[in-house]
């Protein structure tokens, strides 16, 4: 089958630019960078081509920007689930709610949609290096296609700062992680100077290639829903690329009329970690950037998001908004869906769940909205969280009668949260 045509086009002041070389921003203005296709390329009938592949990153092959399909890295990521979360529903007041599963993919996280693409890219161009600065979930990501395709893998963390769960993977799939003493923002400005000055290929969402991995999550939840386009789409926001990503691919396939209309974007943030949110709200043009952000959701800890005009942007052409939540409504939210639905999403996924509850009960929601909460990864990414919230388990003796009377003590189980 014929590819298509794409090349890079800059958000800011339309620059073009060929798929060949290797740069991540405009080399005119700095601006972003977005893949752009040439429409006439794309063959007819794409969705009964999409129909006979299971469901996948790769399943959208025709909207990916790949050259050489015998150069795909793939470890099977893509075709999370969408549950239907009927208990939740009515707990919050809404009629029809789902949550998009990403800590299904390899690593536990979103961030393999990306990956995909961006490894298979830097096989394209030739590179043998790859690197991220990351807060956890995209150094786990990267290393384990790193080593899927035989590259060096460099990762940058924020020292003290990343879950052990996550950098646990990075460690195990053989990269060379470097702590910075500092914060994510100054772990990824190194890591962009070294990919500008040496030949190693940058993997973070300042990468447009990345991201059109992660637009697939658009894709999947529109064959999920049947043709279907939620009201609203909640997604977490921290360096702010996946928001951007969903709304592009949403976009796409109402262009090519695979879809008969739009979803409203919703970005929630931490409190400590709301620069995008914060300066929405106040009706700046540009975002002020958070210098030391703080909060317990670790993956979305970062307050100069490289990717915030494409968020703010994503946001305002949805007819969308932008919230924040609390620490303890995102703890809230964990334990709300762990034990409402048995779906165990790390505290930056939960953001999303807090998100919808308070802005039900601020109204933006209406209660007959279908509407889709992006639960960017697994729990066990960061379990330390909470641990640190429960009491021990009770102890009993290794006999019959010792666990028959504390279950006759009608000892209450451990519970998270309330519903309230």
């Amino acid at each position: 089958m014929k590819r298509l045509c794409y090349y890079l086009e800059c958000i800011d002041c339309g620059a073009e630019y060929s798929s060949l070389e290797v740069f991540y921003t405009c080399r005119k203005c700095n601006g972003l960078l977005s893949v752009e296709y040439d429409k006439s390329e794309i063959p007819s009938g794409l969705d009964k081509i999409w129909g006979r592949r299971s469901l996948s990153v790769w399943r959208y092959l025709e909207l990916l920007p790949v050259e050489d399909k015998k150069k795909i890295v793939s470890i099977g990521e893509g075709g999370t689930s969408l549950n239907r979360c009927q208990k939740l529903s009515e707990i919050l007041g809404l009629k029809e709610l789902y949550i998009k599963n990403e800590g299904e993919n390899p690593t536990g996280s979103f961030k393999d949609r990306g990956m995909t693409v961006g490894v298979t890219k830097a096989l394209e161009l030739g590179m043998n290096r790859v690197a991220c600065a990351s807060t956890g979930n995209t150094s786990a990501s990267l290393a384990a296609y790193a080593a899927k395709a035989g590259l060096e893998c460099i990762v940058l963390i924020p020292s003290g700062k990343v879950a052990f769960g996550k950098l646990t993977q990075a460690i195990i799939h053989g990269a060379r992680v470097i702590q910075i003493r500092g914060n994510f923002d100054e772990a990824l400005k190194i890591a962009r100077e070294i990919c500008l000055t040496h030949k190693v290929y940058l993997l973070n969402s300042l990468n447009p290639y990345r991201l059109e991995g992660q637009k697939t999550t658009a894709f999947e939840i529109i064959d999920q829903l049947s043709r279907g386009v939620p009201d609203k789409i909640l997604v977490p926001v921290g360096n702010a690329g996946n928001i951007s990503a969903i709304w592009k691919g949403f976009k796409e396939l109402h262009e090519l009329g695979l879809s008969k209309s739009l979803p409203e974007m919703v970005g929630i943030q931490a409190e400590g970690a709301a620069p995008i949110a914060n300066s929405m709200k106040q009706g700046l043009e540009a975002v002020k950037f958070v210098e030391k952000p703080e909060t317990l959701a670790t993956a979305i800890r970062i307050g100069s998001p490289v990717n915030w005009k494409k968020a703010v942007r994503a946001i305002k052409d949805s007819g969308g908004l932008v919230e924040t939540v609390s620490d303890n409504e995102i703890l809230e939210a964990q334990g709300l869906l762990a034990q409402c639905e048995g779906l165990f999403v790390e505290p930056a996924s939960a953001a999303s769940v807090a998100g919808l509850k308070k802005l039900v009960k601020m109204g933006l929601i209406g209660n007959d909205e279908k509407v889709v909460c992006i639960a960017t990864g697994h729990g066990l990414k960061d379990p330390d969280v909470v641990l640190r919230q429960c009491p021990n388990p009770v102890e009993a003796e290794a006999t019959v009668d010792s666990v028959a009377r504390i279950l006759a003590s009608h000892e209450e189980p451990v519970v998270l949260v309330s519903a309230s």
